[in-house]
Formats: structure tokens, sequence, C-alpha cells
């Protein structure tokens, strides 16, 4: 197999941090410089017909996009440590703090980082209303978050799951807008600390 990857991008990062919790290390990368429009390229789109980041392409030659996908598929390859859930109601509530986690706080501050930081001009013409919509939505998304933060170690199950790499990598994307977890969220911040603590982290850094 083979990851078409790129630094920083929030995406693609979580399936680096979903690959070194599962201990894969035989996967070839292929590092594509956003910036410069590599994802944008006539080959890169041949296999993915759109320029998205990550991209996986299978032993088959199949190739897919979207990150969420890409760790389903692992995980039915890699199925340990289980990060989707092992029985069908354990499951069900994974795919929701998933999409919660997508929803109210990772996408919105994606898409706050996105229009507000100068650098990323470059992918795409910035709308600060936009970004500082976004801001204001996942700061909201946070309160959330943190509820039930004070209900549950992690966010779905009683270990990690995909839903905690979702909304971890979303909040630590915006350190490239300088913005904190708000102080008084203090079972986020728990969580965040323990989140940071994991040698994965590293690995998808």
């Amino acid at each position: 197999m083979r990851l078409y990857d790129t630094a920083y991008a929030p995406n693609p990062r979580r399936v680096r941090w979903f690959l070194a919790e599962k201990g894969v290390d035989d996967i070839e990368i292929v590092q594509l410089n956003l910036l410069q429009g590599e994802h944008k390229q006539p080959g890169y789109l041949s296999r993915t017909t759109l320029p998205n980041v990550p991209a996986l392409e299978m032993d088959d030659g199949t190739t897919i996009t979207e990150s969420v996908a890409i760790c389903r598929y692992l995980e039915s390859r890699y199925p340990e440590p289980n990060l989707f859930g092992r029985t069908p109601e354990e499951a069900a509530v994974i795919e929701m703090w998933l999409r919660r986690a997508e929803m109210l706080v990772a996408n919105p501050f994606m898409m706050a980082v996105r229009h507000t930081h100068p650098a990323l001009a470059a992918l795409e013409a910035p709308n600060p209303q936009v970004g500082e919509y976004n801001r204001e939505v996942g700061l909201k998304g946070l309160k959330v978050l943190d509820r039930r933060l004070g209900e549950s170690e992690w966010l779905a199950a009683d270990r990690l799951t995909i839903a905690d790499i979702i909304a971890f990598v979303g909040i630590d994307f915006t350190r490239m807008i300088k913005l904190p977890i708000p102080e008084d969220l203090a079972n986020l911040h728990r969580w965040a600390d323990v989140m940071r603590a994991r040698p994965a982290a590293k690995a998808g850094m």
C-alpha cells in the first residue's frame, strides 16, 4: 500500500496517528507539497479524481481519499488495537462521537485556520469573516466535548478511539492561529494532556 501524505494538515495527521496507534510501519509514504500544488497534478488526480490529501492506494490499485474512510479500511486490515468499536452498540456510540467531533469542533477549526492563517492563502482565497464565524462555532463545540469528558475518561468508549483522534487533531490544529483551549474547560484540558503524552501524538505531528 502507498499513503499520499502532507505535513501540517490535520486530515493526513489523523491517518498518521491512527497508523501509529496500530503500530503499522510497513506502508510506503509519499509526501506531497500542497503549497506547490502537487495534489493538483494530473498524475495524482488520475488516482484520486479530487485534489484531496490523504489518499491511500491499495495493493490492487484502488485509491481512496477521506481520512475516516482510510482509517476504516486500515482497521479492517489491522484490527488491533480496536479503534472503531467491538460490538454493534459500541461502534454506534463511537460513530456518534466521531461525527460530533468532526461537525462541532474539527471542521469549524480547520476552516478557521484556513481562512485566517496568511500562509494558507496559497490554497484558497481567505475570507476572515468565514474564519471568525467558524472559530466561534468550534469554541462552542468544545463545551460539548468538555461536558462529555466530565462523564468519561475518553470521548466514546473505555479507551482511546477514532473519535478522540479526530477531536484532538482538530483542536491541536488551532496552534497555527494561537488559539488555546479555554481555561475553564478543565475536563478537556485533562484529556488533551493525556492525548499529547501518547507516543502516537508525536508520530502524527
